[in-house]
């Protein structure tokens, strides 16, 4: 074969692993940026858990008030502190409020159901956690 009919076959080999290198990067930079968000949905939901949860020990530890704690509603007062520290801790929240249902009576327990809500910039739908505790006062 002629040497003048490989002329730029070196450079169309460079430019084509190029191409390859330069998709392979930026695979990894879509991946990375998915990852970020998959790991700030995990914190969001770690915090919204650990909010519910404190909610429920409260109320466990204060049987005798728990209607106080429907929100919004009864307990708008009462829960502004924890209401508070929802709004601090998850994004949205101002648009997206935590509700907090008491079903039940004292004779056969109480069921609690917690909503926390949270909605990161960008996003079109809230996100939310939900917990249902069942808290007896007679045992």
């Amino acid at each position: 074969m002629d040497c003048s009919q490989q002329k730029g076959s070196v450079l169309l080999e460079g430019l084509i692993a190029i191409l390859i290198f330069s998709m392979g990067i930026l695979a990894i930079v879509g991946l990375q940026g998915a990852a970020i968000k998959t790991v700030a949905d995990s914190q969001y939901r770690l915090e919204a858990s650990f909010l519910t949860n404190r909610i429920v020990a409260d109320m466990w530890t204060n049987p005798a008030n728990i209607n106080n704690y429907v929100y919004p509603g009864g307990g708008a007062t009462a829960l502004a502190p924890w209401v508070a520290d929802v709004q601090a801790r998850l994004p949205g929240v101002a648009s997206n409020p935590p509700t907090i249902t008491i079903t039940g009576d004292a004779a056969s327990g109480y069921t609690a159901t917690i909503a926390v809500f949270w909605q990161a910039a960008g996003e079109s739908t809230p996100h939310n956690f939900t917990s249902v505790s069942y808290i007896n006062i007679n045992s």
